[in-house]
């Protein structure tokens, strides 16, 4: 018991430190490039800010994990309300820009002819705009009721051990359901998005097979790369929320630790994706690695 749980707080401190790595390196290289010209294009932006959150979201885990596993003799209620907190607003912002670049790359690279999907490519800097203002009021509204319901819970009276349980069971349940929904509408936008981008693919390549060319041409080298990055974002997404679902944020068991190890693997491994499918950040990486190399 003991092994697993040093071998799960090893993979959670590696995948910590690897994951804040990339993302500081992606806010980095976007920051550095803004001054340098002046101006940020959309893909980038939305890059730096998925980056950031996704920092603050591996501190909050960060510090989660040290009062849970190290010391949670000064694990308070109060500690454990604000963590919650931090929690939702990174995670929520976390998923949604990631989601939010998975319609930017549908927007900007799919072909499809139907009007309304041309009106939305021509906006699509206001579509997600619009997007991230709506999930906003989304997180607002479920943050006001996650705090009336903990706020009946601390007010009901602590003599009613049977009429306190069934309330905290009643509060945790609604708090966990309207979670689930919030964080369910993101998996299945980009699971859309991956649908359309596979059926622009197999329209494009059946129109270059008509036109007897190659399918290794620069459109068909972009529709895949957009692939493959919301593919990988949809799937560890899913390993995300599954390992935590099952985890819970107050347990010390192994095979939780474990769980919360797969979990990681969204913030700090998909950040490395992201990388590798950016042109700009894959050189800029290369080029670290050559000159950590040399010294």
């Amino acid at each position: 018991v003991n092994v697993l749980a040093n071998i799960a707080s090893i993979l959670i401190i590696v995948e910590l430190v690897i994951g804040n790595f990339a993302n500081v390196f992606i806010a980095l290289v976007n920051c550095i490039d803004l001054i340098n010209r002046q101006r940020i294009s959309s893909a980038d932006g939305i890059l730096s800010a998925l980056a950031v959150s996704r920092i603050g979201l591996l501190w909050v885990i960060s510090i989660n994990w040290y009062f849970t596993v190290l010391n949670p003799d000064i694990y308070r209620k109060q500690t454990e309300i604000i963590i919650c907190i931090a929690w939702e607003v990174t995670n929520h912002f976390s998923t949604w820009l990631a989601t939010s670049l998975s319609i930017f790359y549908l927007l900007k690279i799919a072909n499809f002819s139907n009007f309304i999907f041309l009106y939305l490519k021509k906006k699509e800097r206001r579509v997600i705009l619009v997007i991230m203002l709506g999930t906003f009021m989304l997180l607002f509204s479920h943050l006001v009721i996650a705090g009336i319901l903990e706020t009946m819970q601390m007010n009901e009276n602590i003599g009613n051990v049977t009429q306190n349980t069934k309330l905290k069971d009643i509060t945790t349940f609604l708090n966990m359901t309207a979670l689930t929904l919030l964080n369910s509408m993101p998996f299945f936008i980009s699971l859309i998005c991956v649908l359309l981008l596979i059926y622009s693919l197999c329209k494009h390549l059946r129109r270059m097979r008509l036109h007897g060319k190659g399918s290794q041409d620069p459109s068909t080298k972009v529709l895949l790369k957009a692939l493959q990055t919301v593919i990988s974002f949809l799937l560890l997404l899913a390993v995300y929320f599954v390992s935590f679902t099952i985890s819970g944020w107050n347990s010390k068991n192994p095979v939780t630790l474990l769980c919360q190890a797969a979990g990681l693997l969204y913030p700090s491994s998909h950040s490395f994706v992201l990388i590798w499918g950016n042109r700009k950040l894959k050189e800029a990486f290369l080029s670290v690695l050559w000159q950590a190399r040399w010294c």
